[in-house]
């Protein structure tokens, strides 16, 4: 194993990639302000970022490199018409802090949706231009889940691309219902996380398009204990679309992957290496929602979940290297 100290582009050579990290760009923390927001998702408080706030804490975290994404609520918060060129101000400030910062960060580009058409003029421009590394999507699009027939061209032009799709949660339409007053983070994202899931499953959307590299935040949310009910409703006629089988619903999640972010606790991660094998597993952060600490404690509790260095270093960087193969060059480079 490469020394800790040696460094590639400012990074650690066998540090860490984080593929669960949010920006706030300045327009965009008083894009919210002005539409009066003060906390989001149900009072969590809007946090302060910056590039180098990011690159101290990676580096004291041995963080090699970032994966940034625009976090809940998205431009959600914005009318449909004003989303597009909200979106395009984020992705354009994304790519100019990899080109600012080589190495230390990645980017995962932020679609208009629910327009389709504006979202995949979008895309097209965050690949063939931006050179992005994904694309995010929020869990539900203002109450319409991801397995929605409007959203399959989205799909499709993924899968055209073998693209990387993060996916993230955000607040569920009745949140004010069901919230119970407390924030979403706590119990409706990862549920949140879980329905679309559910509803990529049972719309085929998942199976259909095995060339799509999914990142499930969270270590897969409320999968691991809900798996089992959700394969044995497969076996239901009155329910089309649907799996084919039990298996076929095991055999989809196992292909996916799924960063650990708030995940490291010896129950969560048990349940997690139940769903899917140590290949599929990605180191993420959620900082700056999650602070240093949090983020501190989940890499400890990792480090004693009594895996092998070799299984340590694949979820650590190697897995991501698979689907980044840009930063597997910088460390050979």
């Amino acid at each position: 194993m490469a020394n800790a100290k040696t460094t590639i582009n400012g990074g650690c050579a066998c540090g860490r990639i984080d593929v669960h990290q949010h920006f706030l760009p300045d327009f965009y923390a008083d894009a919210l302000s002005h539409a009066g927001f003060t906390t989001v998702d149900g009072g969590m408080p809007i946090p302060a970022w910056s590039a180098a706030a990011a690159i101290e804490m990676m580096d004291r975290q041995q963080i090699a490199t970032g994966m940034i994404s625009l976090s809940s609520p998205s431009t959600h918060f914005l009318e449909p018409a004003r989303r597009a060129a909200l979106a395009r101000q984020v992705n354009e400030a994304g790519t100019a802090l990899l080109k600012a910062h080589p190495g230390r960060f990645g980017f995962f580009a932020t679609l208009p949706m629910p327009d389709v058409a504006a979202s995949l003029a979008e895309m097209r421009h965050a690949f063939d231009v931006m050179g992005v590394d994904g694309v995010i999507l929020e869990t539900n699009i203002n109450g319409t889940y991801l397995g929605a027939p409007a959203f399959a061209p989205i799909f499709a032009e993924l899968e055209r691309r073998k693209a990387t799709l993060f996916l993230h949660p955000t607040s569920p339409a009745c949140f004010d219902a069901v919230g119970l007053g407390r924030p979403a983070p706590m119990l409706e994202f990862p549920l949140d996380t879980t329905r679309t899931l559910v509803d990529l499953l049972y719309s085929r959307t998942l199976q259909t398009h095995p060339g799509i590299n999914v990142i499930v935040p969270h270590g897969g949310a409320a999968l691991p204990a809900l798996v089992a009910r959700i394969a044995a409703f497969a076996n239901l006629p009155f329910i089309s679309p649907r799996p084919a089988s039990e298996a076929e619903v095991f055999e989809t999640l196992a292909r996916l992957y799924y960063d650990v972010a708030l995940s490291g606790h010896p129950v969560a991660f048990a349940g997690l290496r139940r769903l899917a094998p140590i290949t599929q597993l990605l180191f993420g952060s959620d900082w700056p929602f999650t602070p240093e600490m949090g983020v501190a404690r989940n890499i400890h509790q990792l480090s004693d979940a009594g895996l092998s260095e070799a299984d340590l270093q694949a979820l650590a960087r190697q897995n991501a290297e698979r689907l980044f193969p840009r930063l597997a060059a910088l460390r050979k480079g």
